[in-house]
């Protein structure tokens, strides 16, 4: 096969050995990307029924990026789903500059996703006993963030930031997470209740 263009130095006859080496990597890619897009599907609605399943109706508070938002939206009425997405414009926005273009774009679709999952989908009031709402919303909505890693993708900003600065400051981002979660939590005990 023949690749022709309109400067004839560049023409360049392709084997067919690179032809399929060329057709085998397509295949990975495309395979690659859908499997992507299912494993953030997935958390994005993992996420959004550990929300709105357990946390949001017995006023629960998550922590990183989510967490913010949800102190936010309690304490000022402005509507979650807005909130998800203004909360984490800065942390795309610093994935882009140290994960990269295709990071970044996969994060602002979860992000999105998420953001439209809270808004329009509405799942059921599953417990009102404490213990229950805290184990299993955080079980749904850290299976969510984990799955949306799996695809290649973050669904709160926060896991963006703890990389940065873990390399930056040379401690674990699991460190940096914990400190992040703690400050939120120390607001919110402060802003709402300690219970």
């Amino acid at each position: 096969l023949k690749h022709k263009s309109n400067n004839p130095d560049k023409d360049k006859t392709y084997s067919k050995f690179e032809l399929a080496k060329g057709m085998w990597e397509l295949k990975l890619l495309v395979i690659r990307n859908i499997k992507d897009f299912i494993l953030i599907t997935l958390g994005i609605f993992s996420a959004a029924f550990g929300f709105k399943g357990f946390l949001l109706t017995n006023h629960f508070i998550d922590g990183g990026a989510t967490g913010i938002s949800l102190l936010i939206s309690a304490l000022t009425k402005v509507p979650l789903y807005a909130l998800l997405i203004l909360i984490n414009i800065p942390f795309i926005i610093l994935g882009y500059k140290i994960l990269g273009k295709a990071f970044a774009i996969k994060t602002a679709l979860a992000i999105c996703g998420l953001a439209l999952v809270v808004a329009t989908v509405t799942f059921p009031d599953v417990t009102k006993d404490n213990l229950l709402v805290a184990l299993f919303g955080g079980f749904f909505l850290g299976a969510g963030i984990g799955l949306s890693l799996r695809g290649g993708a973050v669904i709160d900003g926060t896991e963006v930031l703890a990389i940065f600065l873990s390399r930056k400051l040379g401690t674990t981002i699991g460190d940096i997470i914990i400190l992040i979660n703690v400050i939120i939590f120390s607001v919110a005990a402060y802003f709402l209740s300690v219970e």
